[in-house]
């Protein structure tokens, strides 16, 4: 076998395909605006994500009281704060007499069950006539429905007792006086501090006595410091 040896020639530079002779360059691949775009809203994501977890962090409470109160039914309390626009508590604080007669007998709003039941307006410490108010925008019909009363202008509504109401007639008349003025209604009225409040059913010739005794009812000053309520979350 004869040894054999390749052409040193350069007879293969006539060969097509040589990388000399192609038309190959090198390019830069220009970032492309949507792949920025992409990457800052991403920035942007990350952002606003660590900000609403810190302020959520630092909020957490409030937070969830307002979710939780917004998904529960609202109590009958609640209802009338938005429907009289109720001031926040503590925003007024005001004492007035009242006294109640149905057929000459004198309700005792010093009973337990009349005790506390609201508490923007409402008795307490047992006294059975004064009353205390402690925001603004407080009607006494908040105070009539929190202790299971109804009172319009011809009739009373004693729920506690019973569901009859007690309605003006031939035989029985309805009076509200305010310091001794009256009054056809007195359920939208806002008490002020000192007032005194007479709502009167059955024989109106009663009503100079009971005036007289709703006269030396003593109405105390309103503290200058107000006590925490034990078993509530309100001061009186």
């Amino acid at each position: 076998m004869s040894d054999k040896t390749l052409p040193s020639d350069n007879s293969d530079s006539n060969l097509p395909g040589r990388i000399e002779d192609s038309n190959l360059g090198y390019y830069e691949v220009p970032v492309k605006p949507k792949t920025r775009t992409l990457g800052i809203a991403a920035v942007a994501f990350v952002l606003v994500s660590a900000g609403f977890f810190s302020y959520y962090f630092i909020n957490q409470d409030q937070i969830d009281s307002e979710i939780l109160g917004n998904t529960l039914p609202l109590t009958a309390e609640q209802k009338m704060v938005i429907q009289y626009g109720v001031g926040g508590f503590g925003s007024d604080h005001a004492h007035a007499a009242i006294a109640v007669f149905v057929d000459g007998v004198q309700l005792n709003f010093g009973l337990p069950d009349f005790q506390l039941k609201s508490k923007y307006i409402h008795f307490e410490n047992h006294n059975p006539y004064l009353i205390h108010k402690h925001a603004v925008n407080v009607p006494l019909d908040m105070l009539f429905s929190s202790i299971g009363m109804e009172i319009t202008h011809e009739c009373i509504g004693l729920g506690y007792l019973s569901s009859e109401l007690l309605c003006a007639d031939s035989e029985k008349s309805i009076a509200f006086l305010i310091n001794g003025k009256y009054y056809t209604e007195i359920s939208s009225y806002e008490i002020k501090h000192n007032d005194r409040i007479l709502v009167s059913f059955g024989d109106l010739k009663e009503i100079p006595e009971q005036l007289q005794y709703l006269e030396s009812l003593e109405i105390y000053d309103v503290p200058e410091r107000n006590k925490l309520v034990p078993g509530k979350d309100f001061l009186v």
